[in-house]
């Protein structure tokens, strides 16, 4: 069954990037997609992310075609720019409603879900998604402080799963990063995770 096992993976880019710094690492998306690919059938690997559209450069930018050429669907969308009370630049794009409508899609279409983010207002989404048959992990981390998941996204969660726990096997390992970027230039290995537009992930 686990061979045969249809699995999607739904990653909120800001809220990883935010759990994987607390927890001390940098992920290696080549190897999480080779880790569930392993696990079961992998139908689909969505990464959603906000962008910044007036800047000239966008430092997220190398990430996100490395993983649009490299088997994840990348889903965007701009950036909204504010001044909050401090008069500070702040930048804000959600992606919960995209996650959301494509995850409720592709329910029918998967035994297991897998979403990257600590997010609380996701609770209702895996709740609708498992009356649908489907089971749901969530990897997140408990180790920082504060928590990066939200008790009540834990407790409805099939699944549980300390991002800290997965470093051996999606963590990016230094020597080689250095030894692939040499040989392969922006081709092999995927850059390292950047949060350009200071989008502030909510944990609860």
């Amino acid at each position: 069954m686990a061979e045969s096992e249809r699995i999607a993976l739904f990653i909120d880019g800001a809220n990883l990037y935010a759990t994987a710094k607390a927890v001390g690492f940098d992920i290696d998306y080549r190897r999480l997609l080779r880790e569930y690919q392993g696990k079961g059938r992998l139908i689909r690997a969505f990464y959603y992310t906000a962008m910044v559209e007036d800047q000239e450069y966008s430092s997220i930018r190398p990430l996100i075609d490395w993983l649009d050429y490299n088997g994840y669907a990348v889903v965007t969308k701009a950036a909204k720019e504010f001044v909050d009370a401090a008069g500070r630049r702040k930048i804000k794009g959600n992606m919960d409603i995209e996650l959301a409508v494509d995850a409720m899609e592709m329910a029918s279409h998967i035994d297991h879900m897998v979403l990257f983010s600590g997010d609380g207002d996701f609770r209702s989404l895996v709740e609708a998604v498992q009356r649908r048959g489907v089971r749901v992990s969530v990897i997140s981390t408990a180790m920082s402080q504060p928590s990066m998941i939200a008790d009540e996204l834990r407790r409805q969660a099939d699944e549980f799963i300390e991002l800290g726990s997965l470093i051996g096997r999606i963590g990016r390992d230094a020597g080689e990063r250095t030894e692939r970027q040499t040989r392969y230039p922006d081709r092999r290995a995927p850059p390292p995770q950047t949060n350009p537009t200071d989008v502030e992930p909510a944990g609860d």
